[in-house]
């Protein structure tokens, strides 16, 4: 199997593997939906980020021996320690700086 064929079936099956979980999802209560929203936004992303990056065969063929990649990969990344939460924390306070800025300059 050549590289491309590994990474379409790749992204073939955890697009599947998506789709399942998104009627899953969908079958449950709204709290429940909830309780799983970050999950699927991230998957999403995961599905996203694959579409632009072209795996090596050997890396893809390695993914493909997992029978759930896509939550296999979303489990390791709950585990890394994103910077996220600083991004959230930095956009905050670059907000709130151009405010205090535009008052400083009305304020001329």
């Amino acid at each position: 199997m050549t590289a491309k064929e590994a990474n379409d079936k790749l992204y073939e099956r955890m697009t599947a593997e998506q789709d399942k979980f998104r009627k899953w999802l969908l079958s449950q209560p709204p709290d429940e939906i909830l309780n799983h929203a970050y999950e699927y936004s991230v998957r999403e992303d995961v599905l996203a980020s694959l579409e632009d990056v072209d795996l090596d065969g050997k890396d893809a063929r390695a993914l493909l021996k997992s029978p759930s990649p896509l939550a296999d990969i979303y489990k390791d990344w709950q585990k890394r320690d994103p910077t996220y939460m600083e991004d959230i924390r930095d956009t905050i306070l670059d907000r709130a700086r151009v405010i205090i800025q535009r008052e400083k300059e009305q304020e001329r």
